[in-house]
């Protein structure tokens, strides 16, 4: 299949991706400030840097687009692969989700709790209140 976009009109979309303060990051910002957490931010001496960081109860949550970071949930449609140039998306985004498991196995060496949440499930807002209060306040 054939990109449909010129390769400067893909550079210049690709270049608009974020990887800090998206949409999805900021609603779960918002929402566990609501009630009533503080939090840091990307802390880069942590593995993975994660999006939010909860220092005293050494838990951290991450932030994951479902394409990005390939979300494992087959009902999941922000997920799919791309049509065009698989030889270049498949290793890439695996590479993604390899580093996640990676980051992920070194913060639980370190002492620390992690919370992944996917894009697809920050439109649940009750959902995600209650995974993320069960999350923050199990073993207090």
């Amino acid at each position: 299949m054939v990109d449909t976009l010129t390769p400067a009109e893909r550079s210049e979309r690709m270049g608009r991706v974020r990887g800090k303060d998206t949409k999805p990051e900021m609603k779960v910002r918002r929402l566990v400030h609501g009630m009533g957490y503080r939090y840091r931010l990307h802390r880069r001496d942590l593995p993975g840097c994660p999006d939010l960081v909860f220092p005293r109860l050494r838990k951290a949550i991450f932030v994951h687009g479902c394409f990005w970071h390939r979300h494992p949930d087959p009902e999941c449609k922000l997920a799919r692969l791309p049509k065009s140039r698989l030889d270049f998306w498949w290793p890439k985004l695996e590479g993604n989700r390899r580093r996640d498991e990676a980051n992920q196995a070194a913060l639980l060496a370190l002492g620390w709790r992690f919370l992944v949440i996917w894009e697809c499930e920050t439109k649940k807002t009750q959902y995600l209140v209650i995974k993320i209060k069960n999350f923050l306040e199990e073993d207090e």
